[in-house]
C-alpha cells in the first residue's frame, strides 16, 4: 500500500494538518493529548478497508489554533466543520482519550453524520467511584509507568522514555499547553455529556485496556450504558494505549 499523503486544509482562519491514506469508506482518526503519533501500524491496517484521515487537531503539531478557539466544545464544532469541508458523509470516527471525548461530543451534536463510532479509553464521562488521572502532574517517566501494562516495552520507551530532540520537545510543550487549554476545567469530562449520549443510535464500539490507570474501566461501562447501540470490548493485560500495545 502506498504511503499516506500529508495534506493541509484552510478552515476558519487556520491551517489544519492531516494524513490521508487507504481506500474505501471514510474513517477519521482523532488523536489524544500527545498529538498526532503519525502513520502507525494500526492506521495502516485500517487503511486496507477505509480511506483514513488522521487529523492533527487545531493547536497540536503542525495545525494552527485560531485565536478564538479556547474550549473543547469549540474544537468539537470546528472538527465537524472540517469533516464537512473534506466532503465526508456517513463517516466512521475513531478517537482515543481526548479524541474519543471529541468524537462522542460530535456524535451527540450531529448523529446523522456517523456510520460507526469507536471510542478507545475515552475521556468525557466522569467515573462515579474514582477519578480520571491528572496526567499533567506526571512527567514522561510517570506517564510511561501508568499508561502501559508493560512500561519497559520498546513501544513505551519510544513514546515516553527517550530524550526528545529540540524540535520534538517544542512540539511536545505546544501539545501539552493546548491540551490543558481544552481539557482543564472541568478536567477531562463534560458533566452534561451523559445526559445527551442516549441521543446517539450509531453503532458504537468501546475499546478499553483492563489495566488502564488513567481512564478507569468504569468509564467504558458508563458509555456502554448511555449509548443506545454500543458494545464494550475489554482487552486484558493492556493499559491506556490498546491500539499500540495490542
Amino acid at each position: 500500500m502506498a504511503e499516506p499523503q500529508e495534506q493541509f486544509i484552510e478552515l476558519a482562519g487556520a491551517r489544519i494538518h492531516y494524513l490521508k491514506g487507504g481506500q474505501g469508506k471514510p474513517l477519521v482518526a482523532l488523536h489524544s493529548v500527545e498529538g498526532n503519533f503519525g502513520w502507525r501500524p494500526y492506521l495502516q491496517q485500517l487503511a486496507q478497508h477505509h480511506t483514513v484521515y488522521a487529523i492533527t487537531l487545531p493547536g497540536f503539531g503542525l495545525s494552527d489554533r485560531p485565536s478564538w478557539l479556547e474550549t473543547l466544545p469549540d474544537v468539537t464544532r470546528l472538527t465537524l466543520w472540517l469533516i464537512e469541508a473534506l466532503g465526508l458523509q456517513q463517516v466512521s470516527v475513531l478517537g482515543h482519550f481526548m479524541g474519543g471525548w471529541i468524537a462522542a461530543e460530535m456524535a451527540v451534536v450531529c448523529p446523522q453524520l456517523f456510520d460507526r463510532l469507536i471510542l478507545v479509553d475515552a475521556a468525557g464521562v466522569r467515573p462515579q467511584k474514582g477519578e480520571i488521572t491528572d496526567i499533567f502532574l506526571h512527567g514522561q517517566e510517570g506517564m510511561r509507568k501508568m499508561a502501559f501494562f508493560d512500561p519497559e516495552s520498546p513501544m513505551a520507551k519510544d513514546l515516553f522514555g527517550r530524550k526528545l530532540p529540540p524540535e520534538e520537545r517544542e512540539l511536545s510543550v505546544k501539545n501539552q499547553e493546548t491540551a490543558i487549554r481544552y481539557c482543564w476545567k472541568p478536567y477531562m469530562h463534560d458533566p452534561t455529556l451523559p445526559l445527551f449520549l442516549p441521543r446517539v443510535a450509531t453503532s458504537s464500539l468501546l475499546v478499553w485496556g483492563r489495566e488502564d490507570q488513567i481512564v478507569p474501566l468504569e468509564c467504558g461501562e458508563l458509555y456502554r450504558q448511555a449509548l443506545r447501540n454500543a458494545q464494550l470490548q475489554v482487552i486484558d493485560q493492556c493499559g491506556h494505549y490498546p491500539y499500540l500495545e495490542k
